[in-house]
């Protein structure tokens, strides 16, 4: 099958999941096409089933913000045309699930059938889309997707209790790739940052008020007053700033890493002992199912999609979000020496039923279905 995928080419959860879900689908044999303003930061093209197509955006001084959408689908129609595509995936409803209706409503004027597959991400739904001045056109876009999934049953829940969906949503979870992300061996990189043998925690996120990072502070911070402890904080975003003067008046900033946005995340949670993650919202929770498959369990809240991640008492422990002290005894009680190995162990046994080869046919078989009921439903019997 040949697939256009279109998404942030970012180093968020739904750029990297459209990403890794294309360069699995080129291993699997279909023939994958990006369609993005920059290369997306997890592709690499050591397959030759993967192509890019960069979206140009014009700029005129007529235009106080450049048209992206407008491009999108005008590149959207150009590659389903010139590479003769079965199907367009795109990822985040705000604007791919709109551009990809105009961009099909061209090709549908054109004779050209081509069925959108809308995958639901998150603050797409949760925070950005409920805006009043957005919710229209993600309701219409939406309903008007030939297929439309949700990585988690909370995120489809809330997009039924948000919007006025007319149609099914399937659930496909996130996956993760336990060929990358595993436990290897990192033992000079975890004594360069830990000499003395102390625990180390790690929270990866984009700096968002959201993420509740001063949460992830404040726990170090009474962490480390119980036993010796070290916090690496990789990403960036506009809450570093505050996070960093955070760290200073707590006087703990020595004992904090901030190592900004990195690829080879794997290698950093490859050291890890505990990874914190207390959002106010997690449709999902990724960053978190990257940590499991690295050895590393959880402390989070029990906010959004994260309850069918992490398994209280067994992969880590949840808290009502912003509690700190909660958290803390949960962490104290995963580090502890006698109970870290178990923790550790449960917490592959979870990221394996999430493994890509087992996700993977969910998606295929959801394409499968959308481009056989565009046939049916466009076939020249049906249409006369």
């Amino acid at each position: 099958m040949k697939i256009g995928i279109v998404c942030y080419p970012t180093f968020g959860g739904s750029g990297v999941v459209a990403t890794e879900l294309g360069k699995a689908l080129a291993k699997a044999g279909h023939q994958v096409h990006f369609i993005t303003y920059q290369q997306p930061t997890r592709l690499d093209f050591f397959n030759e089933n993967v192509y890019y197509h960069e979206v140009k955006i014009p700029t005129y001084p007529l235009f106080q913000f450049p048209p992206y959408e407008t491009a999108l689908a005008s590149e959207m129609v150009n590659v389903v045309q010139y590479e003769n595509l079965d199907l367009l995936h795109v990822h985040y409803a705000i604007p791919h699930a709109s551009a990809a209706y105009m961009a099909k409503m061209i090709l549908r004027s054109q004779g050209r059938y081509i069925p959108v597959v809308t995958t639901l991400h998150g603050t797409d739904i949760t925070l950005v889309g409920k805006d009043a001045s957005y919710e229209p056109v993600v309701t219409f876009s939406i309903n008007e997707s030939d297929g439309v999934t949700a990585v988690s049953h909370d995120l489809r829940k809330d997009t039924y209790r948000h919007f006025k969906i007319k149609r099914d949503i399937e659930v496909i979870p996130n996956f993760v790739d336990l060929d990358r992300f595993k436990r290897q061996k990192k033992d000079h990189f975890k004594m360069a940052i830990c000499p003395n043998g102390e625990k180390l925690i790690v929270h990866t996120s984009n700096f968002r008020r959201v993420k509740r990072i001063d949460d992830a502070v404040a726990v170090f911070y009474k962490i480390q007053q119980e036993i010796p402890a070290k916090l690496l904080l990789v990403g960036d975003g506009p809450e570093r700033a505050r996070i960093e003067k955070m760290c200073r008046d707590y006087g703990i900033y020595e004992g904090v890493r901030f190592l900004g946005k990195l690829d080879a995340v794997e290698e950093v949670l490859s050291v890890a002992d505990l990874f914190l993650m207390p959002s106010e919202n997690e449709s999902f929770g990724l960053a978190a199912l990257e940590a499991l498959a690295c050895e590393v369990p959880l402390i989070t809240s029990n906010a959004g999609g994260l309850p069918e991640l992490n398994v209280q008492g067994v992969t880590g422990f949840m808290s009502d979000v912003g509690d700190v002290d909660d958290m803390v005894k949960n962490a104290l009680h995963v580090l502890h020496d006698d109970n870290l190995p178990t923790f550790k162990h449960n917490a592959l046994e979870r990221a394996k039923e999430f493994e890509l080869s087992k996700i993977l046919p969910l998606y295929e078989a959801h394409y499968e279905r959308v481009v056989s009921e565009t046939r049916l439903q466009t076939s020249p019997t049906l249409i006369s």
